[in-house]
């Protein structure tokens, strides 16, 4: 199965899918450690993930997948969310709860 394919398959059985650095635990950036703590804060219990630093194909694969440069990456119902600047301007305006329920 090619990275693609990995990845179209993550989104589509997980409703939050969260690609990172690190993992939910034990995020290895900043950015990954924020968009964790907003998805907690949201109430989400339960965060699918991927440490792209451990995947180098799916960590080049992503970024071509959603045409967007920066980990970590937000799935939600399939739909690509965002970043990290996306997630917390969305959290902050309320957004992403109403996308989470």
């Amino acid at each position: 199965m090619s990275a693609q394919e990995d990845i179209k398959a993550q989104i589509t059985k997980n409703k939050v899918m969260l690609y990172m650095k690190g993992s939910p635990d034990f995020p290895q950036c900043g950015f990954s450690a924020n968009a964790i703590n907003i998805l907690r804060e949201c109430g989400v219990a339960d965060i699918a993930s991927v440490n792209v630093l451990e995947n180098p194909e799916i960590r080049q694969g992503i970024k071509e997948f959603s045409n967007w440069p920066t980990i970590p990456q937000l799935y939600v119902n399939g739909e690509f969310v965002g970043g990290s600047d996306i997630v917390t301007e969305m959290y902050q305006n309320g957004e992403l709860q109403k996308l989470l329920k």
